[in-house]
């Protein structure tokens, strides 16, 4: 069985090509699903985030406040490390559980933040990008997200540029143009990783 990372930027379409391979019939590991689960209240990490930036990152209810913790996180990245520091390793043994438990011909994990590393942790055969220009993604984030201008562009310099992001992945899957050009993209891609048993 392949395992693919899909890594993408925010507002890149990542989760587009994920829809796309689950309604193929794909098995989709989410590890942004994964994050929310791991927070959870009364979990490890969500004890650990409570005592790492203290009672304000809850809500009432005493829910992990996700807008919040992203206002705080996205300007300061000393805070950002805090909370990758804190959830990473809830999220990595997650995700490798439900690979170890996946069944079929390829797995596909969206992993935002995908690093080099991560092709061993998790057996990765392959690692895909999903990749916009920041332009579109700065408009996609502000007219489809409802997200305002700096705060989008705070969580996209926070954020691997794409260069970066090419230079550390198998195959590069562009988002510029229609819906039906990255689905063609993303067949080509299924066709080569089939190929290559």
């Amino acid at each position: 069985m392949k395992r693919v990372s899909v890594a993408g930027g925010i507002g890149a379409g990542k989760t587009a090509v994920t829809d796309k391979l689950s309604s193929l019939g794909f098995l989709v590991v989410d590890a942004d699903v994964i994050a929310r689960r791991v927070v959870e209240k009364g979990q490890p990490a969500w004890i650990a985030l409570r005592d790492a930036f203290g009672t304000a990152v809850l809500t009432p209810e005493s829910d992990i406040d996700r807008k919040f913790l992203a206002d705080v996180v996205f300007h300061d990245a000393s805070a950002l490390r805090r909370l990758n520091h804190i959830t990473h390793g809830y999220i990595a043994a997650e995700i490798k559980a439900e690979l170890d438990a996946a069944s079929g011909s390829a797995v596909f994990v969206a992993l935002p933040l995908f690093r080099p590393e991560h092709r061993e942790e998790f057996g990765f055969d392959e690692a895909w990008a999903v990749q916009v220009d920041p332009a579109i993604a700065l408009q996609r984030l502000t007219t489809l997200r409802g997200l305002d201008a700096d705060d989008a562009l705070s969580r996209l310099a926070a954020q691997m540029d794409n260069d970066e992001r090419a230079a550390i992945v198998d195959r590069v899957l562009w988002n510029d143009g229609t819906l039906d050009e990255l689905y063609g993209s993303l067949d080509e891609a299924l066709d080569e990783l089939m190929a290559d048993d």
